[in-house]
């Protein structure tokens, strides 16, 4: 997989993640890569530095951080969209409202969504936490499950 950041003939910058570099080309000539703000298919690759791990790093390197290019131009949309601000509200609202509705097991959340599924105690609402792997068990056993939106802004 690769990351383009992208901009479009009106100067809006957005990013966007391909397979390679010929599935992006292959889509941009087919006009398939759209502007999220205005929706424009006049869209260009904006300047980036790749990330170059050599082997002897590669377990431990740490992610490059993205190169901001500035292909604003006034009037522009900022990067922080209103779609992505109203999405996000949203995500919160849903979060907030299980969290309010629900009752937080914590620990023992895999051990209770178990026990409801299979009938053991009765069905409620419920959220806690979970390891990826006990996820994974639960889900692979038809246990419904689903991880609580987290927002970049909640981890201040």
């Amino acid at each position: 997989m690769i990351r383009y950041s992208l901009h479009c003939e009106r100067g809006h910058a957005f990013e966007s993640w391909f397979q390679s570099s010929s599935a992006y080309e292959a889509q941009e000539k087919r006009k398939l890569v759209n502007c999220p703000v205005c929706g424009s298919a006049k869209v260009e690759r904006a300047i980036m530095a790749p990330q170059i791990v050599s082997k002897k790093g590669r377990d431990s390197a740490a992610p490059a951080p993205a190169v901001a290019t500035d292909v604003t131009t006034p009037g522009s949309t900022p990067l922080l969209m209103a779609q992505e601000r109203e999405l996000r509200a949203k995500l919160r609202e849903l979060r907030d409202h299980i969290v309010k509705n629900a009752d937080n097991v914590g620990e023992r959340f895999p051990n209770e969504a178990c026990k409801m599924h299979y009938g053991d105690i009765e069905h409620r609402p419920i959220y806690g936490e979970a390891s990826p792997d006990e996820a994974r068990s639960l889900i692979e056993e038809g246990v419904e499950v689903s991880p609580l939106p987290v927002l970049p802004d909640d981890r201040n």
